[in-house]
Parts: C-alpha cells; sequence; structure tokens
C-alpha cells in the first residue's frame, strides 16, 4: 500500500453523493470518474470523503446500519451496465428500490464466469454477508422496526428461526448480497480510476455504530447493553465549540472489556475492510479511544455525561501488529488533553487542524497556520463547519481582525481564498479543502450542523458552478506551495 503522505499533499473533501447528476444524490458513476479528472487535472492528489456506509433516516453517514455494507444510494445504474464483471445491455434498476429484479436479470443473463465471479465475493464476504443478510431480512420481515422489537427468536439470533426464514428467503437474500457485490464493482472501478491516476482515495471511519445495527444485534456481547439489549450508557460529547449542551448521539458504547478479551477482533476486521476501499482512513471521534463521554441512557441532553478510560494503546498495538505502519489519521479535535496527544503521538498518527479553529487569540493555537506541524492533515473547515464564506461573514469586528493580523494580511482579504492559501502554505504533509470553499459559496451550502437533527448532508454542487480556470488556479496553488507530485511518484 502506498504511503500517502509520504509527500506532500493537497486534496478535496467531497462526499460522492454531493457530485452532480440527475438523481436524488451523487453516485460512483460518470460523475464520481469526472470529478477524479477534475482533481487530477487540478493537482489534487487525495479524495477525501465521509463514511461511505447506509444512512439513517435523516440521511446521517455517521449513523450507520453496517459497519461494512456500501451505500446503496450511491450506485449508478448506467455506470453498472459498462462494467465487464456484468451482462450488457442488463438496465439495472440500482439503488436499493428493485435489488430482487437486478439481481434476478443478472442470474438470467450473466455468463458463467460472471455467475462465477459473483460467487467468489460472496464466499469470500461470508463473514460480512451472512449477518447483513439476514439483518435485512428480519427488518423487512419485521416492517423495519428495530432489531430489539422483532419476535423473540430472531431478537436473540435462534438458529432455527434464522435458517427457516433464509430457506424461504433464498433469491431475497441473494439479492441483498448481489446489491454488495454491485457496490464493492463500482467502487473498485472508482479507486483502480483515480489511483491510476494519481489519485488516493482518503475515507472516514465513524467511531461508533448505531443501536439498531447489524454489530449490535449480531454480536452484542462486545456492547454495554443491559440483558435485553438496552443500553446502560449512550455516546456523545461535552459541550464544545459546537454545542453549548453537549452532543447526546445515542449510539451504545463498547464493552471494552470484551474487546480486549476477544483480541479486539471487531476492529481488526473493521479497520480491514476500510483499508481495502480506502488508501487512507480517519479515525472518527479519536479522543474516545484514550477516554469516552458516557451518558447515562435516558438523559435529556450530554452535559450529564462522565469520561471513562478507552482501550487505545491496546487496540493501536494489535492493529499495528496486524498491518504494519497504520495509514490512520486522528480526528483529534474538541477537547483535547495531553493523555489524548501523547497516544496520538505515540503512534504517530498524524493529527488535524482546522484553520476556522484558529483565531481564539491564543499564539500557541495549534490551528494557527504558523503553528501547524508535518505531521498532520490541514483544513479551512471540515463538514461540521460552515463554509469559510459564512464563517467569515459571521465573525465580529474584533475577531475579523484578529484573522487578518494572523495571517498578516494588509488589504481587505479575499474570501475564501485567504485560508485555503493558509492551508497551502502551511507545514502540514497535507492540505484539503472542502469543495465549497474551491467554489466560493456561503453558508447555503454548508453540509452539517452539529447538534441539528433535520436538514443536513443534502448540499451538491454542480459543475456549471465550476469556473473554467479553476483547475490551473489550483494546480498552480499546488505548484508554488510544493504539494504538485508527479505522476511516478504518487503510485
Amino acid at each position: 500500500m502506498t504511503n500517502v503522505l509520504a509527500a506532500r499533499r493537497a486534496g478535496v473533501l467531497l462526499h460522492p453523493t454531493s457530485l452532480p447528476g440527475h438523481g436524488a444524490n451523487g453516485t460512483l458513476g460518470a460523475e464520481a470518474w469526472r470529478f477524479v479528472d477534475w482533481l487530477a487535472a487540478g493537482g489534487f492528489s487525495v479524495w477525501q470523503t465521509l463514511p461511505i456506509g447506509l444512512v439513517d433516516a435523516h440521511q446521517s453517514p455517521y449513523c450507520q446500519r453496517s459497519a461494512y455494507a456500501g451505500d446503496p444510494r450511491l450506485l449508478d445504474a448506467a455506470h453498472l451496465s459498462s462494467l465487464r464483471e456484468l451482462p450488457r445491455g442488463l438496465d439495472f434498476a440500482a439503488g436499493g428500490a428493485s435489488r430482487e429484479d437486478d439481481y434476478r436479470s443478472f442470474a438470467r443473463c450473466a455468463t458463467g464466469e460472471q455467475r462465477r465471479a459473483f460467487a467468489r465475493f460472496v464466499r469470500r464476504e461470508r463473514r460480512l454477508l451472512e449477518p447483513y443478510g439476514l439483518f435485512e431480512l428480519c427488518s423487512e420481515r419485521f416492517a423495519q422496526a428495530p432489531w430489539w422489537e422483532w419476535p423473540e427468536p430472531f431478537r436473540e439470533r435462534r438458529g432455527p428461526a434464522l435458517y427457516e426464514l433464509l430457506a424461504e428467503e433464498k433469491e431475497q437474500f441473494r439479492a441483498i448480497a448481489f446489491e454488495q457485490y454491485l457496490f464493492d464493482l463500482e467502487w473498485t472501478a472508482l479507486k483502480r480510476y483515480a489511483n491510476d491516476r494519481g489519485v488516493y482515495l482518503f475515507g472516514d471511519l465513524p467511531f461508533y455504530v448505531d443501536r439498531n445495527s447489524v454489530e449490535v444485534w449480531w454480536d452484542r456481547a462486545l456492547f454495554a447493553l443491559g440483558p435485553d439489549g438496552t443500553p446502560r450508557e449512550v455516546a456523545g460529547v461535552p459541550p464544545d465549540y459546537f454545542n453549548e449542551d453537549g452532543q447526546l448521539w445515542g449510539n451504545p458504547l463498547y464493552d471494552w472489556d470484551a474487546m480486549q478479551r476477544r483480541g479486539f477482533d471487531w476492529w481488526l476486521a473493521r479497520l480491514e475492510a476500510e483499508l481495502e476501499r480506502f488508501d487512507l482512513v480517519r479515525i472518527d471521534h479519536f479522543r474516545a479511544l484514550e477516554s469516552y463521554w458516557a451518558v447515562p441512557a435516558g438523559a435529556k441532553s450530554a452535559r450529564a455525561g462522565e469520561w471513562r478510560k478507552g482501550r487505545g494503546a491496546e487496540l493501536l498495538t494489535a492493529l499495528r501488529s496486524k498491518h504494519g505502519d497504520l495509514p490512520l489519521v486522528a480526528e483529534d479535535l474538541g477537547i483535547i488533553t495531553d493523555e489524548v496527544r501523547a497516544l496520538r503521538d505515540r503512534f504517530e498518527l498524524p493529527r488535524m487542524v482546522v484553520v476556522q479553529f484558529a483565531f481564539d487569540g491564543r499564539a500557541d493555537n495549534p490551528h494557527l497556520p504558523a503553528n501547524h506541524v508535518r505531521n498532520s492533515v490541514a483544513y479551512t473547515g471540515t463538514h461540521d463547519n460552515d463554509t469559510t464564506v459564512g464563517w467569515y461573514a459571521g465573525l465580529d469586528e474584533r475577531t475579523r481582525e484578529a484573522v487578518n493580523r494572523a495571517l498578516k494580511l494588509s488589504a481587505p482579504p479575499a474570501v475564501p481564498e485567504l485560508l485555503i492559501d493558509a492551508v497551502y502554505d502551511s507545514a502540514a504533509q497535507l492540505a484539503v479543502i472542502p469543495m465549497q470553499d474551491l467554489l466560493g459559496l456561503g453558508s447555503e451550502a454548508r453540509m452539517n450542523v452539529p447538534g441539528k437533527p433535520i436538514g443536513n448532508w443534502g448540499w451538491r454542487f454542480d459543475w456549471s458552478q465550476v469556473d473554467a480556470g479553476s483547475s490551473a488556479r489550483s494546480r498552480a496553488r499546488a505548484e508554488r506551495s510544493g504539494r504538485l507530485v508527479p505522476r511516478a511518484l504518487s503510485g
């Protein structure tokens, strides 16, 4: 695997759902490939996404129904028909609407080799596909009720009940597996295309999984739950710069003693799957590896929580033992202690710095561009921030003056270029710019407002917003700042 951070690079943060296209959201099809071409032309060699798994009812990629399954919404029906592993001329529905029809069409028209390729995928991924397929079958049989409301034999995973269901719904189970095969084919083709053009994929690993997820249902012993599956405590974060009441996420916490007794096999398998899809992976909410915020179940806000010690050193040691040098980035934003920093640095993980957080008046603020260190990933903002245009417009006059002084601006600043240039020129090995900032968009293009449950994750760009000179300007900026990586060195 290529060490992405061995070279000084520039990248773009854009979730695939934000790509242009005719459907309800962006996909992994032709527009994604066009975006890769645009990245390469602009001197970008990293594409960072949000998590690409199944989302919750509010479309949040951080509330995952499965730690492994790819989001069927990202499938592109037209593009699927062009893949050599699939029969020519099939009219795929994609997106989960008619997966049974898709599978039946494949089974009817596929060549022998195409059927064998699908069978090899099922055998290779059986350990993941079986729990996921059964979870989906049960969910559909019981009108999408959460697993703790299913009849007892299914809730408790009684073998005879599950075997009978599988026998009754054999074709539907194959259709569920086939949908994930389509996702694997399309993602693998996109990754190969990007890597061949010197662009590496940077993924995002949510720290927690949703209570109503395959993993909690299938492996309940690894989570801090009562005998009936009810969480004793739930996840969140204390008050911070995003929310004065903190954030009450509600995910079940891990039983770290149980995780450690099993040699962290659950985490090892999860990271291995991520590293098959991505060249670099961000561990979201990294600080919970050292200490995590535990909120009593039923609490009205995250203020009621308290810190508990994690198993970060033990887990990262196990990961390093299996994978060697870890292609991981620590999302270390929020309340970060010396212990969290020591854990991050012990395993030489790059940290995150966000220039929008730099202007609190402290000369030692690590987010100030002058204080960035080499082993870090620098951003103007993240998916949780306002766009730079919106952020700057909302500053009071005193803070604006502090920004101008810190960035040594003598004339009225060009926004968002003032922060983009600061990120590119910093010592950080990787500079990542949200697509909204590259397009100079305001708050209407914000991706997420932390603590706000609805109205997020829907932003998309259009190619009409990308002016003809953007690639040349970005490429020149990358060359000037030493972030233009020759293709020969990218692979």
